[in-house]
């Protein structure tokens, strides 16, 4: 049994060989070796213990199992068996390993590379043996026309390859000897600096150059072969082009042949340079094309350059110069330009002012018809019927000035303006151009008043709220405004309305003042900044005595200075202010009134009188309000209170209240009440004394010595069984009291006079109180007071006289004797009108004849 040990050895052993692998090995081996074989080349690194192993040595897949290299078993070393040519193989790469018998490998692989040196062994050849080339005169010296090409077997890189051309002979040797030079290295022939100086008296037969080419590169020693090269001189073709003219939007096939140039050497290659690229092309014949459409818009000439280039693309010559110009055709719109900021013109401005200039653009041909463009106003009528154009229009220049027709502030104008090629012809094309302009404010516009506002209005209605829109007027009349003479101070008396008719916010700005008529600065103005509205304010307590009236001038200004023609003063408003006298409410004679009377008191029995406290005060008017049960009435002018009705139904004791409502005849609302109280008293056992009205009487004024008699109750029948003496008082109204005075006679009668010297000329009612015992009641004296005259008796209006012509009567006295007096008139003109006939009739001889004084 094998120990494992030995086991364990045994498979370290090839493990530890594996991992040695060997870097590769270079060995050299020179071709044509003309020693004894085997050649020894190198000692391999095997290793000192084969381990039963055996050294395989392998190479390339083509090369044969008897190839030329093997290994020495016994030495190790590496052999070649026989001669090596470079030519055929350059190279051998070969591997040794250490295989066991099996084929496992021990050891390895080493790779070997064996280089065969080369040896200077292969002649230099020429590709021609005879080489026929044409040599263009104008050639420049020194750009090769011919490129010689030769080969060489040995390893390329080495002096063994390394070739040199060199020219052995020319023939003939005229005008020069060395008309050509050969670039040793590139074997690049050309003309010599002197030969192409002399080229034009060159003889046009051929010249033969003879040429050698060896290898070893610049050794005197080595390999070498020679050719010969026949150049055949020619006349130069390579002459300047004339200028292409080609049409634009050409519709034809492309490419389209457009010239046509010629090298006349051989070995020519021609090169088109042309911006842009590709645009343009050349073939290897020199024949010129366009390859599309050409646009003159985008480039309208092209300069075309064509080379004449040998191989290594160096120009055998000048290039040529192409010129290619495209023919304009009118296929281009005139382009407007942008539409830029609104324009803006001052209102005013005069006719001619300029406003613009269009400039279109037309991309055909400049100078040509294609790109003549005038113009023509398409919209400039701003409103119909408008005398005049707004705006004109230069059909040349393009210009826009403005025309005759007025224009107005914050007018926006779109002009559209039709710009045409070929001068305006038939066929040209147009674009349409748009030019705003925007007429801008000037202030040329004084403010002017418009419409009022009163806030307040009493008295007679003369100021009544007046609120109505007037046309803009340099002087507004308002109509008057009434204030009392109470009004407090910061009362509104109106409001006054402006407008100006600019437009801009900075022209509108008005500045307001009291020009007339506030000396004392009663009135005020207020007003916001900015705004078209004042307020006319009072300031200082009224008073009618001092000032009845007011006739205030206000005047409006613009802020801003008024330009224009005539801009004029200020626009003004007057506005009266009338004072009115404030008349206080009227005033009875009594808070309130009381009257007893009998329950048996009959229908239309005097009660009271009702009497303003003020005897001189505007006339009354007396109504009673709450005389529900309808027992009273009173007259509206007088303010007599009488029983309306019979007293039935009511009781003694009872009280009966009404109010009783005074108010001014020609100002209803203003007004005073009191109340009437009514106590009914128990009727009375002995009959009454009847309070009939004394029948009226006469007395003038100014006052004279005159009176009224008023007589007791004596002289009433129904009350003759009455004893006295009576007693005689005015009724207890204050302005009776005051206009009356009334003295006692006696016991049945009494004296009523004036007691004031003027007394209002009319019929008056004075309550006269008689009193008896204990029994009082009242009589109204009727006295009718008129004014005096000479003698101091009453004027009294006297009736028409019986007999008294009357107006229709007089008219028809007149208009009789006017008849007659026509009538007497025609019979007198008729008869002379008869006599004169008559003498006319007579004959001339007839006539007596006037006796001779």
């Amino acid at each position: 049994m094998v120990p494992a040990w030995l086991w364990l050895l045994c498979l370290s052993v090839p493990q530890t060989l594996l991992e040695a692998q060997p870097a590769e090995l270079h060995v050299e081996v020179p071709e044509n070796y003309g020693g004894n074989f085997p050649l020894y080349l190198t000692k391999l690194a095997l290793p000192r213990k084969k381990a039963g192993g055996r050294i395989v040595l392998s190479g390339n897949s083509d090369m044969a199992a008897e190839g030329p290299f093997a290994v020495d078993s016994e030495s190790d070393f590496l052999l070649v068996t026989r001669t090596l040519d470079r030519e055929e193989q350059a190279e051998y790469r070969l591997q040794v390993t250490l295989e066991t018998e099996d084929g496992r490998v021990l050891w390895g692989p080493q790779p070997v590379l064996v280089h065969v040196k080369d040896e200077n062994d292969q002649v230099p050849r020429f590709s021609q043996a005879v080489y026929r080339v044409r040599l263009s005169r104008g050639t420049r010296p020194g750009i090769p026309f011919l490129f010689l090409v030769a080969s060489d077997g040995d390893e390329p890189g080495t002096a063994n390859s390394d070739l040199r051309f060199h020219i052995l002979n020319q023939a003939p040797a005229k005008p020069s000897s060395d008309m050509f030079q050969l670039e040793p290295r590139l074997g690049a022939l050309a003309l010599s600096p002197k030969g192409s100086t002399s080229l034009d008296q060159a003889l046009e037969g051929p010249y033969k150059l003879l040429v050698q080419v060896k290898d070893m590169g610049d050794q005197a020693s080595g390999h070498q072969a020679t050719a010969t090269i026949d150049v055949s001189i020619v006349e130069n073709t390579w002459v300047p082009l004339d200028p292409v003219h080609l049409a634009e939007n050409l519709k034809v096939l492309y490419p389209h042949h457009i010239a046509q140039v010629h090298w006349s050497g051989r070995e020519v290659h021609y090169h088109l340079e042309s911006q842009p690229h590709g645009l343009f092309d050349v073939d290897a014949e020199g024949k010129l094309y366009v390859t599309r459409e050409l646009d003159r818009e985008a480039q309208a000439e092209y300069l075309l350059q064509v080379r004449a280039q040998n191989t290594r693309g160096e120009d055998y010559t000048e290039p040529l110069e192409l010129h290619v110009v495209v023919m304009d055709e009118n296929d281009n719109v005139p382009i407007c330009p942008p539409r830029g900021p609104t324009i803006s013109i001052a209102e005013l401005s005069p006719p001619g002012t300029k406003v613009t200039r269009l400039l279109a653009e037309d991309m055909d041909a400049p100078g040509s018809p294609n790109s003549h463009i005038v113009y023509r106003l398409l919209s400039s009528e701003l409103e119909e019927g408008t005398e005049g154009r707004a705006f004109e229009l230069d059909p040349t220049s393009g210009n826009v000035t403005l025309g005759a027709a007025p224009l107005q502030a914050g007018q926006n104008i779109l002009l559209q303006v039709l710009a045409i090629d070929l001068g305006g012809a038939e066929g040209g094309l147009s674009s349409t151009c748009e030019v705003s302009v925007t007429i801008t404010d000037i202030n040329d516009h004084a403010p002017e008043f418009t419409t009022s506002q009163v806030s307040r209005s009493r008295g007679r209605d003369l100021g009544k709220a007046l609120r109505g829109a007037h046309s803009p007027s340099p002087s507004l009349q308002i109509e008057p405004v009434c204030l009392p003479e109470d009004t407090e101070s910061g009362t509104l008396v109106a409001t006054l309305m402006a407008t100006d008719a600019d437009l801009e916010p900075a022209f509108r700005l008005m500045d307001f003042a009291i020009e007339a008529g506030d000396e004392e600065g009663t009135f005020g103005l207020v007003w916001e900044p900015g705004s078209n509205h004042v307020q006319l304010q009072l300031l200082k307590n009224l008073s009618y005595e001092a000032a009845p009236s007011y006739q205030l001038v206000v005047v409006v200004r613009s802020v801003a200075e008024v330009v224009g023609p005539g801009p004029g003063p200020g626009a003004t408003a007057t506005v009266t202010v009338l004072v009115e006298r404030v008349v206080p409410p009227p005033k009875l004679d009594q808070e309130s009134y009381e009257a007893s009377i009998p329950v048996s008191t009959p229908a239309g029995s005097l009660l009271l009188i009702i009497q303003p406290s003020d005897p001189m005060s505007n006339p009354l008017r007396f109504s009673l309000v709450n005389d529900s049960e309808g027992l009273l009435c009173i007259e509206e002018v007088s303010g007599e209170v009488h029983t309306a009705r019979p007293l039935r139904g009511t009781r003694p004791g009872d009280v009966y209240t009404v109010l009783v409502e005074a108010q001014y005849a020609d100002e209803p609302a203003l007004r005073t009440s009191a109340t009437l109280v009514i106590h009914f008293l128990k009727a009375p056992s002995a009959p009454a004394p009847t309070l009939a009205p004394v029948p009226s009487r006469h007395l003038c004024t100014p006052r004279q010595d005159h009176g009224v008699i008023v007589s007791g109750p004596s002289e009433d029948p129904d009350l003759a069984g009455g004893h006295g003496p009576y007693s005689f008082a005015l009724g207890p109204n204050p302005t009776v009291q005051r206009d009356w005075r009334l003295q006692p006679l006696n016991g049945s009668h009494a004296y009523l006079t004036l007691a004031l010297h003027w007394v209002e000329p009319r019929e008056h009612v004075v309550p006269v109180v008689v009193s008896h015992s204990a029994r009082m009641w009242q009589l109204l004296v009727r006295v009718i007071v008129c004014r005096c005259n000479l003698e101091g008796q009453c004027m009294r209006k006297v009736g028409r006289m019986k007999g008294m012509p009357t107006k229709l009567s007089a008219v028809g006295i007149l208009v009789g004797t006017l008849v007659a007096i026509g009538i007497f008139l025609i019979l007198i003109f008729t008869h002379l009108t008869l006599a004169r006939k008559k003498d006319l009739d007579q004959p001339v001889d007839s006539v007596p004849l006037k006796a001779a004084v």
